[in-house]
């Protein structure tokens, strides 16, 4: 089976998601044999390259009330994950060139490395306030994941993956993706939000069941979020 996961590295939401589909996964059957890959988004993609405290981005747009309660909320789902948000340490930055770094990630070490460099890079932004488009922590933290240094920096230093990169989330947004995380299942089944490891781990067994049953050739838009999600630089409260 393979789930391909929508999501961005400035959306506390995937972060909480990522965990919870990792827990679901450990207790499906035959869950060692479902290839999970990564894929770009941008919930923001105005956010400059240089950081800035994030809560004081996030309350410009939304206003302090309601990112009092986001984080309020968040903080409390993110300790049942094992998440310390640290929102008022965060810094936003603009997220494209540590998609690129995933990209290499996936495509030169496979989906393993890039699962651990996503686990890292979440866990930069959203509990250490690293600056996760700085060129020089981005290669520490894809070296951590098993990158190697040269390559990285070597690819840092370009501009390879960037068209690729931006033609991902485009081709995510013309088939529907307007929120994340956003999990499709075989190109076909599609479950949009953070759900809870116990629907994860429902859905898992019905697209095992739906796959022996039928062959895989089409392909669905998501359906409308029904977790919680990240959508147009804004999260469910």
């Amino acid at each position: 089976m393979k789930v391909e996961i929508y999501s961005d590295i400035a959306c506390p939401w995937c972060y909480v998601g990522k965990r919870r589909f990792e827990r679901a996964l450990a207790v499906f059957p035959g869950g060692e044999d479902v290839e999970v890959t990564y894929r770009p988004y941008e919930l923001d993609p105005t956010t400059p390259a240089e950081p800035a405290p994030l809560r004081e981005r996030l309350a410009e747009k939304f206003g302090a009330g309601n990112l009092d309660a986001m984080n309020a909320r968040l903080a409390e789902v993110g300790a049942d994950a094992g998440i310390a948000f640290d929102f008022a340490n965060a810094l936003a930055v603009n997220t494209l060139t540590a998609h690129r770094v995933l990209r290499l990630a996936l495509t030169e070490y496979g989906p393993t490395a890039q699962a651990a460099l996503k686990d890292r890079l979440l866990a930069a932004y959203f509990t250490e306030g690293e600056n996760v488009a700085d060129h020089a922590r981005l290669t520490e933290f894809a070296v951590e994941a098993g990158l190697d240094r040269d390559r990285v920096v070597a690819y840092l230093a370009s501009d390879e993956g960037v068209a690729e990169v931006r033609r991902e989330i485009d081709e995510a947004r013309e088939m529907g993706v307007t929120a994340v995380p956003t999990f499709v299942f075989e190109g076909t089944w599609a479950v949009q939000g953070a759900e809870e490891s116990t629907t994860f781990l429902r859905v898992l067994k019905q697209v095992r069941a739906e796959m022996r049953e039928r062959d895989v050739s089409s392909s669905a838009a998501p359906e409308p979020a029904g977790g919680d999600a990240c959508a147009d630089g804004s999260c469910a409260v």
